[in-house]
């Protein structure tokens, strides 16, 4: 399972996306579950998931899945531009 698939599951898990919803362009205005809850939420996935936690004023800041993925990458991460059109 590569980057992009790791964390289309977990957006969709803790955002209760349905099969479809998710896509690169999917900003937190978008979805009514992306409250500070799952903001929290988030960063301890992102955390369990990639191993990278970010600070409460980064997570504040990560607000889109473009966001999230821009910061990953400054973390080492790579996202397949191959993989992340699939998603569109």
């Amino acid at each position: 399972m590569n980057h992009l698939q790791k964390l289309e599951d977990l957006m969709t898990d803790i955002l209760l996306l349905d099969s479809g919803e998710f896509h690169l362009g999917l900003t937190r205005d978008d979805v009514e579950t992306w409250d500070s809850l799952a903001t929290v939420s988030i960063a301890v996935g992102l955390h369990e998931t990639f191993g990278h936690h970010p600070t409460p004023e980064e997570a504040m800041t990560l607000a889109s899945i473009g966001e999230i993925i821009t910061w990953l990458e400054s973390k080492g991460l790579s996202f397949d531009q191959a993989s992340a059109l699939a998603c569109d």
